[in-house]
């Protein structure tokens, strides 16, 4: 490889690094946030930050938000999700 595509390879992921940014895939896009499916494992979605979930949806619950596709809170979220009065529940495997 030469000097120079190594030294670029470096950089970009020295960039990364330095920025905090993720090579994992988001849940979310920027400016958006996660809602799930009240009474169903299955299904979910973004909204755009500063509007309400659409019906059938709500917000995951508080500290147990996903981040990253795969990560401790999608996963926890496979098993289970909230009722209408917002109370954890397990459901079946997907």
């Amino acid at each position: 490889m030469p000097p120079t595509a190594a030294l670029a390879i470096a950089s970009a992921t020295l960039a990364l690094v330095a920025t905090g940014c993720s090579t994992e895939d988001a849940i979310c896009g920027g400016g958006e946030y996660p809602v799930m499916a009240i009474g169903s494992s299955s299904g979910g979605a973004c909204v755009p930050n500063g509007q309400k979930p659409p019906k059938g949806s709500t917000r995951y619950p508080a500290g147990k938000v996903p981040e990253h596709v795969g990560d401790k809170w999608d996963t926890y979220g496979d098993t289970r999700t909230v009722d209408r009065n917002g109370k954890i529940i397990k459901t079946r495997r997907p």
